[in-house]
């Protein structure tokens, strides 16, 4: 049953006209682009890791209360090196990719070399974001390929225009339009760093083609605690004025990255979980650049998700989603989402549960001097919810101050609910229906909405049900109902995280 969730995809390149039953509201008009791994084999070569798959794109678009759906691959250097070769011949996070003993010496020379440098792979499965109004297929590596969010074809890959290795999947949007998004730097001159940059709204220049990332902007840079070892960081969290960065104890082994591909070792295997380090947050203020004087650390911890930010009576209050070590990724090896439950939940033992953590930090504190140096203060941490032990919540959707939405998991690396949490009250509300496993759930606000929860919850939803088609699930984000659900003519892939795009005309 669960290999389903690592067989091959395949595209829907047409539109096609998916079976709505209910209703779906007149004010919603636009389109949901999803990306997520769809091609886990080429040739008779499978890739080890379910986040190696080459990226599927995928549309749901509403119009008049009907729904289209289309998908593509994305046509990545990757991609079309893997299928000319008709094998895997680039290697990903869990699978590194070794010459054929039997080419010639200056054809493995060749394929030693791209396997050094850390720029190998453009393949961008993770997400779409947008800059300016260009849109982009990404991942964490320093490529991108921007794509056209009507047709989905892919339009070309580009770099982000500052020298950065790796950069997150997960930017945040202020109410101008802006984009601000965090990446590392560890190659070039000096110690590596943290960088914090800005896409302006208005940068996009369509009539002359020239993208968006021409005028990216460095908001600052932050210099890495340990030059060996970076922290990894897969998002981080954005108030109306300040960033929050969490440095953590879940580090980057450039040593061990340097010398990976004569080792035998995967890039994943580079990512190493110092249990007896502390946590440091940054709190950094978007206008001027500038980090708060004060120093906040924290236990060891893991974290993937940031659920929320805000300012309070001066102080920043941010949400997320924690671990206690960094198992996480060992779930998604594909010999572990083939097993059946029983001998997942009993090979997974050492899986650390998730955490829903608050910290509270101030953000003008009276500063006691010792040898001219800040004051050092423990954050503080609240449970949000005692449910949080039996589930994971693989994404979070949107960042509000007293409600989140997220997938649960049970034991099982695909999530099988929708929940909906109330961080007030710390109770939450679920859908689920029986042998069906729901994508991220992503929230639309209703026209003119006030309370933060009116709106409409998205979710493109898969079936182990031959009787039940993939189908595009809309719920009440309010009460969780089902308002409506549109069934799809066509295959549809589990995926990992997209975007809506409100239509314009």
């Amino acid at each position: 049953m669960q290999s389903i969730f690592a067989k091959n995809g395949s595209e829907t390149p047409e539109p096609v006209k998916a079976e709505v039953t209910g209703s779906v509201p007149s004010w919603l008009q636009g389109t949901l682009l999803r990306n997520g791994p769809g091609l886990f084999s080429v040739g008779s070569c499978e890739y080890n890791h379910w986040f190696d798959g080459m990226s599927l794109i995928h549309s749901f678009t509403f119009r008049n209360g009907e729904m289209t759906y289309r998908s593509k691959f994305l046509k990545s250097h990757t991609y079309n090196r893997n299928i000319k070769a008709d094998k895997i011949v680039v290697s990903e996070f869990g699978t590194m990719i070794y010459p054929d003993p039997c080419t010639n010496i200056f054809s493995r020379a060749f394929t030693h070399l791209r396997n050094i440098i850390s720029n190998f792979t453009d393949n961008n499965l993770i997400n779409i974001i947008r800059y300016g109004q260009d849109y982009y297929a990404t991942s964490e590596i320093n490529y991108m390929n921007q794509i056209d969010p009507g047709t989905l074809e892919t339009i070309g890959r580009v770099r982000d225009h500052i020298t950065l290795n790796l950069a997150t999947a997960h930017p945040h949007y202020d109410n101008e339009g802006n984009t601000y998004n965090m990446g590392t730097t560890i190659m070039g001159f000096g110690r590596p760093k943290y960088v914090l940059f800005k896409v302006p709204a208005d940068t996009s220049d369509k009539k002359q083609k020239k993208p968006a990332l021409r005028k990216v902007q460095q908001v600052c840079s932050i210099p890495c605690r340990s030059t060996l070892f970076p922290s990894y960081f897969h998002s981080f969290g954005m108030t109306d004025n300040y960033i929050v960065f969490v440095e953590q104890s879940f580090k980057l082994d450039i040593v061990r990255l340097a010398t990976a591909y004569f080792r035998g070792l995967t890039w994943g295997k580079c990512l190493i979980f110092d249990k007896d380090d502390n946590t440091l947050f940054h709190i950094i203020n978007k206008k001027t650049g500038k980090a708060i004087s004060t120093r906040f650390y924290g236990d060891a911890l893991v974290v993937f998700h940031h659920i929320n930010a805000y300012e309070d009576d001066d102080h920043v209050v941010f949400d997320l989603i924690s671990y206690k070590n960094s198992n996480l990724y060992d779930m998604f090896y594909i010999h572990n989402m083939k097993q059946e439950t029983s001998n997942f939940i009993e090979s997974n033992k050492s899986f650390s549960p998730p955490r829903c953590q608050r910290f509270v930090l101030p953000l003008n504190i009276h500063k006691v001097q010792f040898n001219h140096k800040p004051q050092k203060i423990q954050a503080r941490t609240l449970g949000l919810s005692s449910k949080l032990s039996e589930l994971m919540l693989i994404t979070l959707s949107p960042h509000h101050n007293e409600y989140f939405y997220g997938s649960r998991l049970e034991w099982s690396p695909f999530p099988n609910k929708i929940a909906k949490f109330d961080i007030v009250t710390r109770k939450h509300i679920e859908w689920e229906q029986e042998n069906c496993y729901p994508s991220e759930p992503v929230f639309v606000a209703s026209p003119g909405a006030v309370d933060e929860d009116d709106g409409l919850i998205l979710s493109s939803v898969i079936s182990t049900d031959p009787n039940i088609s993939p189908f595009m699930l809309v719920l009440n984000a309010k009460t969780m109902e089902e308002v409506s659900r549109a069934s799809i003519p066509a295959s549809v892939h589990i995926d990992l995280h997209g975007l809506f795009i409100p239509a314009t005309d």
